[in-house]
C-alpha cells in the first residue's frame, strides 16, 4: 500500500521502503507494480525543491531509505555526509544506464547515485493569451513580458533555475563569483517581481492547464503533461541559454532498508519500468532500452525531444563554488523579503 506521509514512518522494517521525491514526480501505479512483484511495501513523502530535502535531512530527519536530488545537490549531500555510499555499478540493473549517465561529474563511476530523470528548465506560455499568439525565443520575454502579462507571469520557487535563468539573459557566467555580477542578477529578478503572480514549483501543469497564468517558468516534463491538456502551450528554448540537468536516486546515511532500496533502484531502471516513469512525469530518462516502452506522444513534443538546433542553448549543471552558492543563496533571500 502506498501513503503520503509528513515524514517517514519510524516504524520501518525490512519490506518496506520509505521514499521521499519531488511532488508529482512518480506515477502512483508503478509503485503499486513495485509492491506486487516484489512484495515490499513503499511509503511515500514529497518536497517541492532540492533546498527543502536539504534541510530536513540535515536537520535530523530520518528514516528515509530514497531522497532524489538533482545533479549539483549530490555532491553538497556527500560533502555534507548525508548519503550511502552503495556502488551503482553492483545493482543488476547498472548495466542499462546509457554511457554518458554512467559517470557523471557530480558523481564520478556512480558509487552514490543512479540516474532518474533528466531534461531542461525553460518558461511556457499559452500562445492563444499573448499578444500577436508568440513570443521572442528568449529570457527577455519572462523576465520582461508585456504590459498585458503583468500579474500573469508565475516563477519557479527556485534559488539555482532563478539565478541562472537570469545570468543567462545577462551573459553572465552561471557559476560567478562577482558581487557585481549578483547584483545585476538581482537587479533584474527584483525589476521582474511587480509583474509576477507568485513564485511557486508545485502545481504549475495544473495552473496553466486552469489558465490562472499566461506564464510560468516551467521544466520541460511539465510543459509536456500541460500541453496535453492545452494545445496551445509553447514551451520556449531561450536563445541565450537554457539549464539541462538529472535527477538521480539516492540513499541516505543510516536508511533503515538500504537494502530494500537497492532492490527497488534495480528494478526501476528496467527498461519497462523506467519508461511507464517517464510516461508519466513527460521527461527523457537514462536508460538504454526504455524507447520502445515509451509513448509516442513523447517523442513528438520538442519540449520533450529537444529540436536540433536548439542544442548549442544546453547549459548543463555545473558544480560552483562555495563562493557562489553563497552570493546565490543572499540573491534569492533578498529577492522573497
Amino acid at each position: 500500500m502506498v501513503v503520503a506521509l509528513g515524514a517517514a514512518s519510524g516504524a520501518a522494517h525490512a519490506d518496506t521502503v520509505n521514499f521521499y521525491n519531488w511532488s508529482n514526480y512518480f506515477p502512483p501505479e508503478l509503485l503499486k507494480k513495485f509492491e506486487q512483484e516484489t512484495g515490499t511495501s513503499v511509503v511515500l513523502d514529497v518536497y517541492d525543491s532540492n533546498e527543502t530535502m536539504l534541510a530536513k535531512l540535515q536537520a535530523g530527519a530520518s528514516g528515509y531509505d530514497i531522497v532524489v536530488p538533482s545533479d549539483y545537490m549530490v555532491p553538497v549531500m556527500i560533502q555534507a555526509d548525508l548519503l550511502e555510499p552503495f556502488d551503482a555499478s553492483t545493482l543488476e540493473s547498472f548495466a542499462n544506464i546509457q554511457t554518458s549517465f554512467a559517470d557523471p561529474w557530480f558523481d564520478p563511476g556512480r558509487k552514490y547515485s543512479v540516474p532518474y530523470m533528466w531534461g531542461t528548465t525553460g518558461f511556457s506560455y499559452d500562445s492563444e493569451r499573448v499578444p500577436g499568439g508568440k513570443l521572442e525565443e528568449s529570457w527577455k520575454s519572462f523576465f520582461e513580458p508585456p504590459a498585458e502579462l503583468n500579474g500573469q507571469v508565475a516563477a519557479l520557487n527556485d534559488e539555482i533555475e532563478l539565478w541562472n535563468a537570469a545570468a543567462f539573459y545577462l551573459g553572465l557566467d552561471q557559476c560567478s563569483e562577482s558581487t557585481e555580477d549578483a547584483q545585476k542578477i538581482l537587479g533584474v529578478l527584483e525589476k521582474q517581481k511587480p509583474v509576477l503572480a507568485m513564485y511557486q514549483s508545485d502545481g504549475t501543469i495544473e495552473r496553466m492547464i486552469a489558465k490562472e497564468v499566461i506564464m510560468h517558468q516551467q521544466w520541460n516534463g511539465a510543459a509536456h503533461r500541460t500541453r496535453e491538456q492545452l494545445p496551445s502551450l509553447v514551451y520556449v528554448y531561450p536563445k541565450e541559454g537554457i539549464s539541462m540537468w538529472q535527477d538521480n536516486f539516492v540513499i541516505p546515511k543510516g536508511a533503515p532498508n538500504k537494502e530494500g532500496a537497492k532492490k527497488f533502484l534495480a528494478w526501476v531502471m528496467k527498461p519497462e519500468n523506467i519508461a511507464q516513469a517517464s510516461n508519466f512525469t513527460g521527461y527523457n530518462n537514462a536508460i538504454e532500452g526504455s524507447a520502445e516502452f515509451m509513448d509516442e506522444a513523447l517523442s513528438s513534443d520538442p519540449a520533450v525531444v529537444m529540436p536540433n538546433e536548439y542544442a548549442d542553448r544546453l547549459r548543463p549543471a555545473r558544480d560552483c563554488s562555495e563562493k557562489t552558492r553563497e552570493l546565490r543563496n543572499r540573491v534569492f533571500t533578498r529577492l522573497k523579503k
